[in-house]
């Protein structure tokens, strides 16, 4: 055999492979730029975001680029992590994108799109965008000689097209730099030894007390005797799963009640699942949603709730009020559940564990806080006793990866199985002077479909010019849904089309809280509230920057009186949008 027929029977078998030919005169490999890690064989999920669009979104503003190059890329030079804060010293780092993408399914490519959101409409922004075959190889989005204008201010998130809907990928982001500009190469991180001695002792640290644990073992004692046993989980989106690919059953809450049925349940049909996590809510919302998406109007009774909003209570007017209510709120149930509180925390070590562990102790309550389980060693070396690195438990700067959920669920698991060995001969005492307060344990959710006929203490609604309802809303994954549920359907909706009057409510009432919706869309305005005839505040829907649920406080008496509350588009904003998503009324 000659030469010429050995290359002909070689091409001949890669054709037939790989179902298409290579280039006859492959380029000698270019010399790599230096690199930015921001995705690291991560795992996504398609998720439906209407019109056909089948996408996983990773935002990266409000410091979440930055963050990425931290904890991902492990880069600490302050002069280039400074350039990636702004869209323009940004394009003067990154020559280019180099994006890997494995997929799962039978999608043989994806649309990516790097965004910058626009100073004055985050929709104006530039956008850098390829098509990228699945197949596990690198492809690069050459980006340096793509202008931006004066409208680009950061940038604001990558997106990944699928097609299809609940289809996986584990996907490889790199930035290129430009020459002059470098950073070291990254390091491997050693594999995670899951149950080894060193990752059992910083999972026991999660215990900020065991507390009184005599419900949670009442909680045990009906599983093994095959009685039905409920458990739920409320916070915000690490509750909701945030992280989690495949985020019905890699979150933390999944893991946690999967373990439980297998540990203890002897009927494994008789255990239910209740998942109410609702991203970038505070327990001031989850107070008021808890009727709704834990007990359904009555319908459930949750025998073991656990409750995390530790990164979320930033936006809790009430600093800890709405806390510690939905806490005697869940153990006030006939039934009397169990609780756990359950304190996340952020890739920068920040949570307000500091402000909602005085109420544990106060009530003697089981606590959890992955602060005081990872914090510490993130910092330690493998050798000094580090059993997971931030790159490997954090998906984002918000949010735990399937590693971090794991991690989550393992706390949990242990706190539990203490409280199972635990002797504990009398109930808790939940009537008690507060700790901090215990204003609105009884507030009642209030929206449209509320039958006004049976709400006594609800005088009158007028809609005034809010009479349309809104159907683009925030969205959450509960329970093991594969689809997603909007929040708060059943709502008052202003647009440019409505007139000018006031939406008016007039109740009999202790405390009256609304909930509006928040949005990226700069056709939403502000409103101006009124209490009792009274300026109470402006509210900018565009605040927050994204589409999402906040519950806002009107009023907080003594004494259960008549208020009339008045919401009317500012003066200037006359023509634009705003939402009422419902109310909280505390009788």
């Amino acid at each position: 055999m000659n030469l010429s027929e050995t290359t002909s029977q070689e091409t001949s078998q890669t054709t037939n492979q790989a179902g298409k030919r290579p280039p006859k005169a492959p380029r000698d490999p270019k010399k790599k730029r230096s690199s930015i890690y921001i995705m690291l064989d991560q795992m996504i999920q398609s998720v439906s975001r209407g019109n056909g669009i089948y996408s996983t979104e990773i935002y990266l503003d409000s410091g979440r680029l930055v963050n990425k190059a931290k904890v991902t890329g492990g880069v600490e030079d302050e002069s280039i992590l400074n350039m990636l804060a702004d869209a323009h010293t940004f394009k003067q780092l990154v020559h280019s994108i180099g994006v890997t993408v494995t997929e799962t399914g039978d999608v043989d490519h994806i649309h990516f799109v790097w965004m910058n959101y626009g100073v004055h409409d985050r929709s104006a922004g530039t956008r850098f965008e390829m098509d990228c075959p699945t197949d596990g190889a690198e492809y690069i989005l050459d980006i340096s000689d793509t202008q931006i204008s004066d409208e680009d201010g950061v940038t604001g998130q990558c997106y990944f097209d699928f097609f299809k809907p609940n289809t996986f990928g584990k996907v490889t982001v790199k930035l290129y730099l430009n020459d002059g500009y470098s950073v070291p190469e990254l390091m491997v991180d050693p594999p995670v030894e899951w149950g080894g001695a060193a990752y059992q002792k910083v999972i026991s640290k999660s215990m900020v007390q065991l507390g009184n644990v005599y419900r949670i073992k009442k909680v045990i004692e009906k599983a093994r005797a095959g009685e039905d046993v409920t458990i739920a989980f409320i916070g915000g989106s690490i509750t909701q799963g945030a992280g989690a690919v495949p985020i019905q059953t890699e979150c933390y809450a999944y893991k946690m009640f999967q373990w439980f049925v297998k540990q203890y349940a002897t009927d494994p049909d008789k255990c239910h699942y209740v998942k109410a996590g609702v991203g970038g809510t505070s327990s001031e919302l989850g107070l008021i949603r808890y009727e709704r998406d834990v007990i359904s109007f009555g319908s459930v009774k949750p025998d073991l709730v656990i409750v995390e909003f530790a990164v979320n209570d930033e936006g809790d007017e009430t600093l800890g009020d709405c806390h510690e209510s939905l806490l005697i709120r869940i153990l006030s149930e006939a039934q009397k559940p169990g609780i756990i509180m359950l304190f996340s925390v952020f890739a920068d070590d920040c949570n307000l564990q500091d402000r909602l562990e005085p109420i544990g102790r106060h009530y003697d309550f089981p606590m959890v806080s992955l602060s005081d389980a990872l914090v510490a060693q993130f910092k330690k070396s493998r050798e000094e006793g580090n059993v997971i690195t931030k790159r490997q438990y954090y998906y984002d700067i918000f949010h735990p990866s399937n590693m971090g959920h794991t991690v989550m669920a393992d706390c949990l698991k242990y706190l539990i199985d203490q409280a199972d060995h635990k002797e504990e001969p009398s109930d808790l005492l939940i009537k008690k002077i507060p700790a901090i307060g215990c204003s609105y344990p009884d507030v009642h959710l209030l929206d449209r479909s509320t039958d006004m006929t049976l709400e006594q203490n609800i005088l009158s609604i007028e809609p005034g010019g809010f009479t349309k309802t809104d159907q683009a809303l925030q969205c959450v994954d509960r329970n093991l849904d594969l689809t997603q549920t909007p929040q708060f359907p059943h709502n008052w909706m202003h647009t440019k089309e409505s007139s000018a009057q006031a939406f008016t409510i007039k109740v009999k009432a202790k405390s009256l809280f609304a909930i509006f919706k928040d949005s990226d869309d700069v056709s939403f305005g502000k409103v101006t509230l009124t209490v009792d005839g009274q300026f109470y505040k402006e509210y900018d829907p565009l605040e927050v920057g994204w589409t999402h649920c906040n519950a806002v406080l009107l009023f907080h008496k003594d004494n259960c009186e008549e208020h009339e509350v008045t919401i009317q588009m500012a003066e200037t904003d006359a023509e634009k949008n705003f939402t009422i998503l419902g109310f909280g009324i505390v009788k």
